[in-house]
Order: structure tokens, then sequence, then C-alpha cells
């Protein structure tokens, strides 16, 4: 899940995910994949906002 309020679009998440979750699109995150999410949280860790919160 995103936090829109929060989320900055810098896509720190969308380098992170190792299974491709998040794009950009038209400079904003997206989650484009959420079904191969391995809910390692590398992008909820890495979120310098905290935007992000995987609800497994």
């Amino acid at each position: 899940m995103i936090d829109r309020g929060k989320c900055t679009n810098c896509g720190t998440c969308v380098s992170v995910c190792p299974v491709g979750v998040y794009e950009m699109k038209e400079g904003k995150v997206e989650i484009v994949n959420k079904d191969a999410c391995l809910a390692c949280r590398a992008c909820e860790a890495q979120c310098p906002n905290q935007a992000i919160q995987i609800i497994e």
C-alpha cells in the first residue's frame, strides 16, 4: 500500500523491488504487479518517507 500523502514519487521503491512490483507512470509511482510481491519489505525499509506498508 502506498500512502499518497507521504509519497514524493522519488522512485526508491521502483529501484529496490527485486520483482518489479512498482513502476513510474507519468511521474508517479504505481503498483503494477502486486501479485509478484515477495513481502521482502525492501521497499518499505528503503522508502525515505515511510510511505509504503506491506500488507500480507
